[in-house]
């Protein structure tokens, strides 16, 4: 797929207006970090991409900084994406434009086996998974400004990564979706730890992910961990980061016993070790 290249004026727009980014050519699949500095009589906003409203929240690190995360689908196609930044000076409206790129991400493929009754459902199951999805859709798209993160990020487990993220995943020969976060080895009884300050929002037994524990960690933010056999926490426990979550396991729509770690941003599923190290980078940036 052919990349697209970023149209050179916003540098000079970045630098005139005080918003640095991350990265002005994004794979699908992964987040942007937009920074965007307070000035006085300003009130920046939001940011809008193809009709959709990004919140643009206060940096928990720095409250002198604003950020913005723009998460791209999986589903992306290859293309410059324009980027709308509203915000009002002195008690004007005003909006500027940017533009990102997408490039294609060439994910590999993966060839798994599962039971059959985990690929084709029943009438039962169906109705099962479809609840907990929009269960799940539900969590993922409610939005609070507060900010539980006071420091980096950390990963749920020391382990080797046995599936990156955006595999695409062929299914007892069929192809079913792609690989929707990152896999690290764990036999049955493993530590999981949060990877950073939080709230529990779901701990579950679910179809698909078995049991599952879901961590807001504000803004827009949610850490998912599954195939557990045994959860330490309940929904609405606040937690800590390196807190103990649960135990490994093999629930769910499994092979064998591991984890599976996913994020969300703004209800979009991305990259989740990218989004750790973007994250990691600004916040470090700012405690500095």
């Amino acid at each position: 797929m052919k990349i697209l290249f970023l149209i050179p004026f916003i540098i000079s727009f970045s630098f005139a207006l005080g918003i640095n980014i991350s990265d002005s050519t994004i794979t699908n699949g992964r987040t942007a970090f937009i920074e965007l500095k307070k000035e006085k009589h300003m009130s920046l906003e939001k940011i809008t991409i193809n009709k959709k409203n990004y919140k643009i929240y206060e940096n928990p690190i720095d409250s002198t900084k604003m950020y913005a995360l723009v998460p791209v689908s999986y589903y992306e196609k290859a293309k410059n994406k324009k980027v709308q930044i509203f915000y009002s000076k002195d008690n004007i409206e005003k909006n500027k434009i940017i533009f990102f790129s997408i490039k294609d991400g060439n994910y590999k493929k993966e060839t798994i086996k599962v039971s059959k009754s985990k690929v084709k459902l029943n009438k039962k199951d169906k109705k099962r998974a479809s609840k907990e999805y929009a269960e799940a859709m539900k969590i993922y798209n409610t939005f609070t400004n507060k900010s539980y993160i006071s420091s980096e990020f950390i990963s749920p487990m020391q382990s080797k990564i046995t599936s990156s993220f955006g595999k695409a995943r062929v299914y007892n020969g069929s192809l079913n979706g792609y690989h929707s976060g990152t896999d690290f080895r764990a036999k049955i009884g493993t530590d999981i730890i949060a990877c950073n300050d939080g709230k529990v929002v779901l701990a579950k037994d679910r179809f698909y992910s078995g049991a599952s524990v879901i961590i807001n960690h504000g803004q827009g933010i949610y850490t998912c961990y599954y195939h557990m056999s045994k959860f330490n926490v309940k929904k609405g426990d606040k937690v800590k980061k390196a807190q103990l979550l649960g135990l490994s396991g093999k629930s769910g729509r499994v092979t064998g016993p591991h984890l599976h770690f996913s994020v969300r941003v703004g209800g979009i599923q991305v990259d989740p070790l990218q989004l750790i190290e973007l994250l990691n980078k600004n916040l470090l940036k700012a405690k500095k």
